[in-house]
């Protein structure tokens, strides 16, 4: 089984991605690709645990100057390209994105080829990437959440 995790930027992002990676290898001796970006935290802890990490480039949305923003719908196109790429060599069953940076384009490019995809939301409240990709929106295929109240 092959599958990638996408997203990261945070330990509250990074940590539970681990975790799942750990126990699909452990479990279901799955081949496991991350998908991150070069700022996050994931550059460091991924290689640490002994997983692949393929790297986009991608910046916020959310909550930053105009300028940011214009940069980022300017790289949106292009990490989707790269993420379709990377979807393409690695050839998933799944595609799971656990919200941060990476994590929307990676889970846009699955969507798009059709791919098994699961969001999956380590906080109460959920960040912005899984919003957009969430099953209510008609675009993920199954969402994961650790607390009640993130339902709503």
């Amino acid at each position: 089984m092959r599958i990638i995790i996408a997203g990261g930027g945070t330990g509250g992002h990074v940590i539970p991605a681990l975790a799942i990676a750990q126990q699909l290898k452990q479990q279901l001796g799955a081949e496991v690709l991350f998908i991150g970006t070069a700022r996050g935290i994931e550059t460091r802890l991924v290689p640490q645990a002994g997983f692949r990490l393929e790297l986009i480039q991608v910046g916020a949305l959310k909550n930053v100057s105009l300028m940011t923003r214009a940069k980022t719908m300017f790289d949106l196109p292009r990490a989707i390209a790269a993420s379709s790429r990377m979807l393409s060599e690695f050839d998933p069953e799944v595609v799971i994105g656990v919200g941060g940076y990476a994590s929307g384009p990676a889970m846009v490019a699955a969507i798009r080829r059709r791919l098994p995809t699961l969001a999956f939301e380590p906080n109460v409240v959920p960040g912005f990437a899984n919003r957009m990709i969430a099953p209510g929106n008609g675009r993920s295929g199954a969402l994961g959440i650790l607390f009640y109240s993130s339902e709503n």
